[in-house]
């Protein structure tokens, strides 16, 4: 009888060799034995695949009691479920299971490695060739847990080549670019303006998730600890391709102009600044049509001021941009772009304040050292995909291919020679900037609120106010002109002026929060992105500063030796230098930006208040001829 299993929750793949379950989906069993928490198996749907086996519960048939227990045994039941269960378990007769012979004998013997041509490290992504289970890099190091937003702003079709797959690609990930490297921490060079770099040790993981067999040791061997992984494999520090790197399984060939380099600067480590800064306009925002007219959007002109070429992108080709680059980068935060609307997308005033965040968005995005310099932000500004849909297309398969992805990544962070951090003192700041960023955060919502509220008012409420006074001044002039005699008309003319400038008034008070807080709010929506980023940057720091801690205790206790602990110490420095440098620069542009737009919102308010004043003045000298 196959085996079976029942599924507890719904579970949606989101990497390649992953399948979908259904709440209640009965599935077939490839096989009982889970691979690092994954189970195989065939959905109602045919799909063939992995799934977490914490999402299951296997079903058996019932087995019979041995003869002379008192009759037949209840059927055992065994759950690949969390602590604690979904469901009680009923008791089976103490002689009903029956492990065979070899079952506790790896726990006796230390395993055997297996043979080289069929052992693969397991990881949390699969790709199926054949029978055999083939891990890419990519998913083992933890890149591509950024999912590309799905929403009816834009739909993917014919530029953007959606049929192409990157394992179709010589070089893609997952095809054998990488040969298994030894446990030095940098290699040779490789190739002109390449390097091999690889943190893979022979240090002794923890069973779950290790990407090596575990290795027998003397009794008393230093070596016999282990650094435990994390026990949620979904979490930012392994998704991230952090974890990885700090316990030293990251290789690859790193070029010259893939390095990133951290500094220190007069307050602490900071990106190197970018020798060739420029800045990128956008303006024109024109509705274009496709399909002999079927399809409509909204297209954007972009004119980077190191190139002067004009480009057109559309919003899906923003969106696209934003996914590679926040799956390139985890410890650096990409801003977030506008919201995409479902409705009115093509109303004036919506494309007016998408085109004022889409500027907001460019601002950030151009003054970021590394994000500056990415190769595919340069493809995005400087390809007209317009007239060269081939160069477009290239670049695009490159950066969807791009090896220095998740664990590769940090491989890539080039950091002060000789430099150490404290690491309590990497972790005061650390904590110091979190209680920051919340408190931030909150006063961020707070003003974003009243400042809602108060331009609502001065649209409605203040505008009408004003009128209705007006209209009063108005009521009373035409009162006064039922007097005929001829020295009062002068005062009829004056009161009947004061009633329109309080109405010129009212009007001045609906426009000016285009003016004054409209950019107050779309800055604080902007910064409201970042800060929603930076838990997870804090995540991975933190994580590695777990790593580095649990490492230091082993070497205590004289369980492992102080090399491989001080090459986890080393990785996670890598990984502080580009926190606090990234911390750095948010402070940076953030007084840069709130002194700008604080300036502009006072010279706002002090225009529109001279203009009132002015208003009232004139209607003053109405009265010096009366």
């Amino acid at each position: 009888m196959a085996l079976r299993a029942r599924a507890l929750y719904d579970f949606r793949s989101e990497n390649p060799g992953e399948i979908s379950l259904r709440e209640h989906e009965v599935l077939s069993l490839c096989s009982e034995q889970d691979i690092e928490g994954w189970l195989e198996g065939i959905n109602s749907r045919g799909d063939r695949g992995l799934f977490p086996a914490s999402y299951v519960q296997v079903i058996r048939a019932p087995e019979p009691s041995p003869a002379g227990d008192g009759g037949p045994g209840a059927p055992a039941r065994y759950a690949n479920v969390p602590p604690g269960g979904f469901e009680p378990l009923p008791a089976a007769p103490p002689t009903s299971f029956k492990p065979p012979p070899d079952a506790f004998q790896p726990l006796l013997q230390p395993q055997q490695a297996p043979p080289a041509s069929t052992f693969q490290p397991p990881g949390a992504g699969f790709s199926y060739g054949g029978s055999a289970l083939q891990p890419s890099p990519q998913q083992l190091y933890g890149g591509g847990g950024y999912q590309a937003s799905q929403g009816s702003d834009d739909d993917w079709d014919d530029e953007w080549d959606d049929s192409s797959t990157v394992a179709d690609e010589p070089g893609a990930l997952g095809s054998g670019a990488y040969p298994d490297l030894d446990g030095s921490s940098s290699g040779g060079v490789g190739a002109a303006g390449r390097y091999r770099l690889s943190t893979r040790s022979d240090l002794s993981l923890g069973s779950r998730g290790g990407s090596a067999p575990p290795q027998h040791h003397p009794s008393g061997a230093k070596s016999s600890a282990t650094v435990s992984r994390n026990l949620n494999r979904f979490s930012t520090f392994v998704k991230s391709g952090g974890e990885a790197f700090v316990l030293g399984e990251a290789s690859g060939f790193v070029k010259d102009g893939d390095k990133l380099c951290v500094v220190l600067g007069p307050y602490g480590p900071e990106w190197q600044e970018n020798p060739y800064p420029f800045q990128c306009t956008i303006d024109d925002p024109t509705k274009q049509t496709k399909f002999k007219g079927m399809k409509s959007y909204i297209s954007y002109k972009l004119v980077p001021t190191h190139t002067q070429v004009p480009v057109h992108r559309r919003y899906k080709h923003f969106d696209w941009l934003y996914a590679r680059l926040a799956e390139k980068f985890p410890v650096i935060s990409v801003p977030h772009l506008p919201e995409k609307q479902a409705t009115g997308r093509f109303e004036e005033d919506f494309i007016s304040k998408r085109r004022k965040g889409l500027i907001w968005w460019m601002n950030h995005m151009a003054s970021h050292p590394v994000l500056a310099q990415c190769d595919v932000f340069q493809h995005f500004l400087t390809c007209p995909s317009s007239t060269d849909e081939k160069a477009w297309k290239q670049g695009k398969r490159k950066a969807e291919k791009d090896e220095m992805v998740g664990a590769n990544f940090f491989l890539t962070l080039s950091t002060p020679p000789a430099a150490a951090l404290d690491l309590q003192e990497v972790e005061s700041k650390i904590e110091g900037f979190k209680s920051f960023t919340k408190k931030m955060d909150d006063s961020a919502l707070q003003l974003n609120h009243t400042a809602n509220e108060f331009a609502r008012k001065q649209v409605t409420g203040f505008k009408k106010e004003y009128q209705r006074v007006g209209q009063s001044f108005r009521g009373l002039s035409q009162a006064f002109e039922l007097d005929q005699q001829a020295f009062s008309a002068g005062l009829n003319q004056a009161i009947a002026f004061t009633g329109d400038a309080y109405d010129a008034i009212g009007e001045l008070f609906a426009e000016q929060p285009r003016q004054d807080l409209d950019p107050v709010m779309d800055l604080l929506a902007l910064y409201q992105g970042h800060l929603a980023n930076f838990p997870d940057i804090i995540h991975v720091q933190k994580g590695a500063l777990t790593k580095v801690k649990e490492s230091r205790r082993h070497v205590e206790e004289g369980k492992m030796e102080v090399q491989k602990a001080d090459g986890i110490q080393d990785r996670c420095n890598t990984i502080s230098f580009a926190t606090l440098a990234e911390i750095h620069h948010f402070h940076q542009i953030r007084v840069r930006d709130f002194k700008s737009q604080m300036q502009h919102f006072l010279q706002q308010q002090i225009i529109f208040f001279q203009k009132v004043t002015q208003k009232l003045e004139e209607a003053l000298h109405k009265y010096d001829s009366v």
